[in-house]
């Protein structure tokens, strides 16, 4: 009679099992590198959108002609300028590693532009099939918004037409001098 060990019967029944979930887990792992790498790219295109919807706002801002009697109307958002700010948005998308492949400017009554663009390097080879040529794709808007506010004067014998008040600091306004844009706007993302 041979002795009886205990486990000699079932010893290996569970080898099968243990190589099913490492292999699963190997899957797993592999998957979610394949979405990490895919959120990364998409989080590179978000970036470059961003940064060539500031760019192509900002060229917006820069390119108007500001004049003495547009400022009231600049500052109170009853005058929208016209142009599109895409030429700077090129550049920007392109030193982020995307291209552009849309851009507009706004017309819903705000001063800025919408900026789409799509990545330059596709998402790669992954687990996942399909993702080798996929790039991703993003849209950012940028608007341009006040930092002072003007306000006439009442004298009409004065030199100077009104008074800025930038963010608390108010000066009279000489007309022959008028301050430069970015001193009078900033520029921002918007939520949409």
């Amino acid at each position: 009679m041979t002795p009886a060990f205990p486990g000699t019967r079932d010893s290996g029944q569970a080898s099968p099992l243990y190589i099913f979930v490492v292999a699963s887990l190997l899957f797993l792992a592999l998957a979610f590198f394949a979405v990490g790498q895919a959120g990364a790219t998409r989080n590179g295109a978000q970036s470059a959108a961003d940064a060539a919807a500031l760019a192509a706002a900002r060229e917006q801002r820069d390119s108007f002609d500001l004049t003495i009697d547009d400022l009231d109307d600049l500052l109170n958002g009853v005058l929208i300028p016209g142009g599109s700010g895409c030429g700077a948005s090129q550049g920007y998308a392109g030193q982020n590693g995307a291209d552009v492949t849309g851009c507009a400017p706004l017309y819903d009554g705000r001063w800025g532009s919408t900026v789409s663009v799509s990545s330059q390097k596709p998402v790669g080879d992954t687990i996942l099939p399909g993702t080798d040529n996929l790039t991703a794709s993003a849209q950012a808007t940028a608007i341009v918004v006040p930092r002072c506010s003007f306000e006439p004067t009442e004298d009409a014998d004065s030199p100077s037409p009104g008074s800025l008040d930038c963010e608390g600091d108010v000066t009279d306004l000489d007309p022959t001098l008028l301050p430069d844009m970015s001193d009078l706007f900033d520029v921002r993302l918007a939520e949409d």
